[in-house]
């Protein structure tokens, strides 16, 4: 895995709305330091860093980058009810869960 990939996912799930600006900010930075195309073992490692909701965008920026790599796409499970307040559950089911890899 590249070191920036690493760098990326070393600092967990993306923040949420109440991020501070400078935290989201480095999170940007961190992020369009990774250039696409990602390797299967990369997507898989960013897939684990989507937090609440979409930070500002950055999570869209995180999903088109996973997107990049080989098909399929990292595997996910149908979001529980206990994902309700979690949009992001929700939107990587609807692109990756339903068995559609063609995203």
């Amino acid at each position: 895995m590249r070191p920036e990939v690493q760098t990326f996912v070393a600092e967990g799930p993306l923040p949420d709305w109440d991020g501070s600006e400078e935290e989201i900010d480095r999170r940007w930075r961190q992020l369009e330091k990774i250039s696409p195309p990602v390797t299967a073992e990369e997507a898989a490692a960013l897939a684990a860093c989507f937090g609440p909701d979409d930070c500002y965008g950055v999570a869209w920026t995180l999903l088109h980058l996973i997107e990049t790599g080989p098909r399929p796409v990292p595997a996910v499970s149908q979001p529980g009810p206990d994902a309700r307040d979690n949009d992001w559950q929700h939107v990587l089911w609807a692109r990756w869960g339903k068995g559609d890899q063609s995203a």
